[in-house]
């Protein structure tokens, strides 16, 4: 039996899906064609084949996701990563969390700074130029968005430029997408 995971974690679990999935080997050529581009181009998980029964949505979500979370110019890699466990932590997706954490963490090298998320949530304490790249994705995911010009510019105070900000407001509104399908279509277990 499996148990659904309830605490933030770097423990990835697995995601199981509440619907039955595309099945790959009797997909029609529409879904096939979605499913060439994958978020993270990691593979075709069950989350890709429960998105696959809309095709004409993932053939457009994956390439977006990916471009926001893996274009080479703008914000880096670990900070979009970290924007992405901010709103996950807001949006209470355990599963999303722990897949982004743990890229922060092997990006970084530095296990400081997800711990302290995980075990203060959204009033951890953290360096001034990542704490400032977390509230701002943390107070950009809340509903109705918390955010203010006065957030927006201590990310410019902190070093951040146009692109790198915009970028942070990407990466963390993809994730307030992404958190509410993960909830809505499956849940996070270890088994």
């Amino acid at each position: 039996m499996s148990e659904i995971v309830h605490t933030f974690t770097t423990t990835v679990p697995r995601w199981q899906p509440y619907v039955v999935p595309v099945d790959f080997a009797t997909a029609t050529d529409e879904q096939h064609a979605a499913m060439q581009t994958t978020p993270s181009n990691k593979g075709i998980s069950p989350y890709v084949l429960t998105l696959a029964h809309d095709p004409e949505t993932l053939a457009v979500r994956s390439p977006l996701f990916n471009l926001i979370m893996y274009g080479k110019d703008g914000l880096a890699a670990s900070e979009r990563e970290l924007g992405a466990v901010a709103a996950s932590v807001v949006n209470r997706c355990v599963y999303c969390a722990a897949v982004h954490a743990s890229r922060f963490n092997n990006l970084t090298k530095r296990t400081d700074v997800i711990e302290a998320v995980f075990a203060d949530g959204l009033e951890a304490t953290l360096d001034e130029h990542l704490q400032e790249i977390f509230n701002f994705s943390a107070r950009l995911s809340t509903t109705p968005p918390e955010a203010v010009a006065a957030d927006a510019q201590a990310l410019a105070d902190v070093g951040l430029d146009e692109l790198e900000a915009l970028d942070l407001v990407l990466s963390s509104a993809i994730f307030g997408w992404a958190n509410r399908l993960m909830h809505t279509l499956g849940e996070p277990v270890k088994d």
